[in-house]
């Protein structure tokens, strides 16, 4: 298993493809990523030596931000967000859709599951 930024690649997948479990590495990035390197990306990840793999991984190093940096830039852009109290900072503090999306019927995925409405006793 070829191990690129603290992840372990799955080794019978395409290279292009196994690249995307990185997060921040999508499909158009792992076939930047594998035409700069030179590696054909529609070969196995196993069939690869490991000059290939170590160019691939010095590759990443190199130019992109991946994995733990990645995900701190993204939290810390959130929270500034939540910080200067902007709309999205807001809707991310409830817990409601950011990005314009209704709410009167859908977003179950970020509302959570659905609340019944409460009977009052007599």
């Amino acid at each position: 298993m070829a191990r690129i930024a603290g992840v372990d690649l799955p080794r019978n997948k395409r290279t292009d493809v196994a690249l995307t479990y990185i997060f921040g590495i999508g499909r158009s990035t792992a076939k930047r990523i594998c035409d700069a390197v030179k590696v054909d990306p529609a070969s196995k990840l196993q069939s690869l030596n490991d000059q290939e793999v170590r160019a691939i991984r010095e590759e990443i190093n190199a130019r992109y931000k991946v994995e733990g940096p990645l995900r701190t830039e993204v939290q810390m852009n959130i929270k500034r967000l939540m910080d200067i109290g902007a709309y999205r900072g807001l809707r991310h503090r409830r817990n409601l859709p950011v990005r314009g999306q209704n709410t009167k019927n859908n977003s179950r995925t970020r509302k959570g599951k659905k609340k019944g409405a409460i009977k009052k006793k007599k």
